[in-house]
Parts: C-alpha cells; sequence; structure tokens
C-alpha cells in the first residue's frame, strides 16, 4: 500500500488528503468548483434567513441593540465613577432615569409643533401649491378627475334611497395613536435591559469570554470588546456633541431669518445629523419645503436652507474630520448601502444606528484574519502603492 501525502487545501485552510494517483487536474478543478459553490450557497442561504428573522423580529431585537449600544457608550462613565466607589446600580439607575426623563421632556416638548403643523397640513398644502404652480399642473389634473367621479357617484340616477359609500382612510395622528403602545413597550423593555447591563459591569463581557475555546481567543474576545467598546463610544460622544452644537447654531440661525418653530428644526438638524450625507441632504430639502411656505418671496425663503446646508458643509467638512479622526474613515459606499439595508429592515432607527454597526464590524474584521476582505470592502479607498524604485547598477 502506497502513503498519501497531505497538503493545505486554499478553502479549508487544514491538511486535506491529495487526490489519487490518476486523477486528472480538469477533475481536480472540477470538485473544487463544486466546493466553493457549495460554501458560497450556505453562506448565500445563512443571510437571506439571518436578514428574515432580522426583519421579522425587529420588534423585539431592535430594543435589545439599542440597549447593548447604549451599553457601550455609557460603560466607560460606569467604570471610572466605580473608582471612586460609586456603585455600578446606582450610576446606571442615574443614566436610566436622566434617558427617561429626556425621553419624556423629548416627546412633551416635540408634541405642540408637530401637532400644529399637522393641522397646518391643508393650508401648508396650498400655498406651496400657490408657489410651486409651474410644477402643479399634474396634481391638479388628478383632482379634477377625482372631482369627476366623486360628481358622478353623488348622482341618483333618480332612485331617492340610493347609499353613499365613503371610504376613511386612518391620518397620521391615528396612526401614531395605534404604534404608540409598541413604541412604548420598546422604550421601556431597552430601558431595563440597558440597567441590568449596566448594574453587571463587566460580567456580560466575562460570561461571553468564558464560551471561546482556547485562552487565546479568550484573550482576543476580551481584546475586541474592550475595542469595540473604545470606538463605538468615542465616535458617539463626539458626534453627539457635534449634533447638539449644529442644532442650536442652526436653530439660532432659523430663529433670526423668521422660520417658524426654530427649535424644532434645530432638534430635527441634531437628529438627522447622525445619519452621514444623507441625513444632511434631508434636513436641507425639509427646511426649504417650510421656508417655501413661510417666506413671503422665493428669495427669502432661500436663505434659511442656504444657511442649513452652509452649516453641514462646515460641520461635515472641517468639525467633524478634525474631532473624529480615524474613526469615521469608512468607504462612502458602504456607508449608504448600510443606511439602505438597516432603513430597510428597521426603519428610522436602523438608520440612525447604520454607522456604528459599519464601526463594530470594522473593529471585528481588524481581529480577525479571515476578515480582510470585509475591512476592505468597510475601509476607505486607497490609491495603489508606487513600486519601489530599482537600485541602481553601479
Amino acid at each position: 500500500m502506497s502513503a498519501r501525502s497531505t497538503a493545505p487545501s486554499p478553502e479549508t485552510g487544514g491538511a486535506t488528503p491529495s487526490p489519487p494517483t490518476g486523477t486528472s487536474p480538469r477533475m481536480i478543478a472540477r470538485a473544487l468548483v463544486y466546493r466553493r459553490a457549495r460554501t458560497i450557497s450556505v453562506i448565500g442561504t445563512f443571510l437571506v434567513l439571518l436578514l428574515g428573522c432580522l426583519y421579522v423580529a425587529q420588534s423585539l431585537l431592535l430594543p435589545v441593540f439599542l440597549a447593548f449600544l447604549l451599553s457601550l457608550v455609557f460603560s466607560p462613565l460606569v467604570r471610572t465613577l466605580a473608582r471612586f466607589r460609586i456603585p455600578n446600580a446606582l450610576t446606571a439607575f442615574a443614566v436610566v432615569l436622566t434617558l427617561s426623563a429626556s425621553v419624556i421632556a423629548g416627546i412633551y416638548g416635540l408634541s405642540g409643533p408637530i401637532s400644529g403643523w399637522i393641522d397646518e397640513a391643508p393650508n401648508i398644502e396650498r400655498q406651496l401649491r400657490l408657489r410651486l404652480a409651474d410644477l402643479s399642473e399634474p396634481l391638479d389634473k388628478l383632482r379634477e378627475a377625482q372631482q369627476q367621479v366623486s360628481e358622478a357617484t353623488e348622482q341618483d340616477n333618480g332612485g331617492e334611497d340610493v347609499q353613499k359609500v365613503v371610504v376613511a382612510e386612518p391620518n397620521l395622528i391615528s396612526q401614531a395613536a395605534q404604534g404608540a403602545p409598541d413604541i412604548m413597550a420598546g422604550i421601556m423593555l431597552m430601558l431595563v435591559l440597558l440597567l441590568f447591563i449596566l448594574s453587571g459591569g463587566d460580567r456580560i463581557y466575562e460570561k461571553l469570554i468564558r464560551a471561546l475555546p482556547t485562552f487565546g481567543d479568550r484573550r482576543k474576545g476580551m481584546r475586541i470588546a474592550h475595542d469595540i467598546e473604545r470606538e463605538v463610544s468615542r465616535y458617539l460622544a463626539a458626534i453627539t456633541a457635534i449634533n447638539i452644537a449644529l442644532g442650536i447654531v442652526v436653530g439660532s440661525l432659523m430663529a433670526i431669518v423668521g422660520l417658524p418653530n426654530p427649535a424644532l428644526w434645530g432638534i430635527a438638524a441634531a437628529i438627522l445629523n447622525y445619519v452621514p450625507i444623507l441625513g444632511a441632504l434631508s434636513g436641507v430639502a425639509i427646511v426649504a419645503v417650510v421656508a417655501l411656505v413661510s417666506m413671503q418671496t422665493t428669495a427669502e425663503a432661500l436663505i434659511a436652507p442656504g444657511l442649513y446646508l452652509a452649516c453641514t458643509v462646515i460641520e461635515g467638512q472641517l468639525i467633524t474630520p478634525a474631532l473624529v479622526g480615524n474613526r469615521l474613515k469608512i468607504n462612502s459606499i458602504a456607508i449608504v448601502l448600510a443606511i439602505a439595508l438597516w432603513g430597510w429592515l428597521w426603519g428610522f432607527v436602523g438608520v440612525l444606528v447604520a454607522v456604528p454597526i459599519l464601526i463594530v464590524m470594522g473593529v471585528i474584521s481588524k481581529h480577525v484574519e479571515g476578515l480582510g476582505g470585509l475591512r476592505e470592502l468597510i475601509g476607505p479607498h486607497r490609491e495603489n502603492p508606487r513600486p519601489p524604485k530599482e537600485p541602481k547598477e553601479t
């Protein structure tokens, strides 16, 4: 009997028996193609099932994910105060209480302006149509057709007992009232889970690390967990401070130019700026629509969106790169695709957490050797390095 030699396989990374003597290279290549196709099909099936689970179970997974994300932000604070003999439970309770008060104050403060804009929606639509008369011709034809249909249905055709059927659609207020219990339940679940995670300190990390098989994997897992916590907390802390300052500046400028409810637009600017690129464009478009409705002339209406755009350009090109640094060196295409994906899965909250998820994936890809391709996809575009100069012959 002849002994078979072993050689490392590029797919598995381990030692696999060499093909038997007499096997043609064509058969070997076909076997490798089949193996790669099987691997790709398994990974693709797993990703499809994962996306389906994330979409179906979003009411449960979204509060849990937000709780863990907020724990990454506030864990350094809890750990720092623990050095001064302050219990973790007391710090966690103070953090959760502050977040709860902020949510309640935000809902109470924004309820008045938002309800006022909803009540004024018909007048806003009429004024906007008058301002954009050249673009409203298709809408006028649609309204005329709708009016003709309604007049035709109102004719009794000679009968006196004709019943009119009216289909009533729910408005925004009724839809918000129907979804309010689910939203409040998700917020309560997030706050309670955040309280227990912060109170436990590093015990969550320790339990996750103990599940790894070897000591080297445990050390690497602890290093990855601390790097994720450091990068995400620093990024969110810096971005939050920048967005608060941006909201104050935008709100002040909107008040100066005479835009109604300047505090509302300042808060909207601070929230939308968590979304890179698309958030600023959305804010400029919203302010432009409101300015067209509120201002007397079109020239005056262009001042408010122009100031908003100038603030976001200065923030995005000068302030954020100087303060955030390397933590936002992510491929722009990856950012847009992540915003689209998580926005489709989890709505507006998914859009807000898209960039922190990319940061987490980037940190993991730096420590795991097999994720070099993911690191290249997420990372920024780099020019091809110049080839080294050949030494001159003497």
